[in-house]
């Protein structure tokens, strides 16, 4: 793979967990570059998730569908964020969650067929690994007990807080479908908060 496509990847890897050059080099003949268009399909319900997915450009989201065709957003993921259905991943069994992608969008991705060989190879990835999937644990954690003990306006301004730069590229319905509400309620509290 092209050092120069991975640099945002390597920059990322290097905060966490220093790499020399010859684990630099291991690592990218390892991982695969991708580009989807908007609207593509990365995972799809069903299917076995067989790539860890860095998104170097573009937006994704990560949604469940129920047996009455209702979505239901779990995440968003853009620059620097991972997109993946980690139980999928991990277990090699059918994914719970579809990947569709918001906008044109470029992929780093780690096969699950390598993933063993790489840790192998550069047992430091194996913690960096770790690092990524604790705080992914502790993010969902924190997300639950917010859904119990927030209001629907509070998890509104923390997803705003938190989050700026989504919200300028998503839809105002699919706010509403991470943060669990209709778009006409989403709206509501906007048009209370533009009050002040």
């Amino acid at each position: 793979m092209n050092p120069e496509k991975a640099q945002p990847l390597l920059d990322y890897i290097n905060k966490h967990v220093p790499l020399t050059k010859e684990e630099e080099s291991a690592l990218l003949s390892y991982i695969i570059f991708r580009r989807y268009l908007k609207g593509q399909y990365i995972v799809q319900q069903g299917d076995i998730c067989k790539y860890e997915c860095f998104v170097l450009s573009g937006c994704t989201k990560t949604f469940y569908m129920d047996d009455e065709g209702q979505e239901h957003i779990i995440m968003f993921s853009i620059e620097d964020w991972w997109a993946s259905d980690m139980g999928s991943f991990i277990s090699q069994t059918p994914a719970d969650f579809n990947i569709q992608c918001l906008e044109d969008t470029e992929l780093v991705m780690f096969p699950y067929e390598t993933i063993e060989t790489i840790y192998a190879e550069i047992p430091k990835l194996e913690r960096f690994f770790r690092l990524i999937i604790e705080r992914a644990f502790v993010a969902s954690q924190k997300r639950i007990v917010r859904n119990f003990s927030l209001t629907a306006k509070e998890q509104y301004l923390y997803f705003k807080e938190q989050y700026p730069e989504i919200e300028q590229r998503i839809p105002q319905y699919m706010v509403a479908s991470y943060l669990g509400i209709t778009k006409e309620f989403l709206s509501k509290i906007k048009s209370q908060l533009a009050l002040g």
